[in-house]
């Protein structure tokens, strides 16, 4: 049976603020720049979710990307107009990079992936130009 990767695209707007607690304000500063504001600031993100597996005989499906997009908007639900630092409790003692963030949201989409299919691919792309990809590793 081949092996097929299918993707479907959903979108998410939050804010954040970048700023460790293990660092000085001024450091803060220096490293995380503008993202770094306390008054914080925000993105339209937009995420891919990539599922393999072979497709089915009768359907030609790997897995339906309609279930797919439920079970990512079921996570992203939480994120959606929120503020990442302050509304979400699975993110409370992480610094809500993107490099974070694409991790926090494998570990809870994951087990929503429908049968017949196995998550293999995440990119969080936080503007057109910066993304972030994550493969379970």
């Amino acid at each position: 049976m081949p092996t097929v990767r299918v993707t479907r695209r959903v979108h998410f707007s939050a804010a954040h603020r970048l700023h460790s607690p293990a660092l000085s304000d001024e450091e803060n500063r220096r490293i995380f720049g503008l993202c770094n504001s306390p008054n914080w600031h925000g993105h339209n993100y937009e995420l891919d979710v990539t599922v393999e597996g072979s497709p089915d005989p009768v359907t030609g499906y790997v897995v339906d990307l309609g279930v797919v997009r439920e079970a990512a908007e079921e996570v992203i639900g939480d994120l959606d107009h929120r503020n990442l630092n302050l509304d979400v409790p699975w993110l409370a003692d992480i610094i809500p990079s993107t490099e974070n963030l694409v991790v926090a949201i494998w570990e809870r989409l994951k087990p929503r992936i429908p049968a017949g299919g196995t998550l293999v691919r995440l990119v969080l792309w936080e503007t057109p130009r910066n993304s972030a990809e994550y493969s379970g590793e």
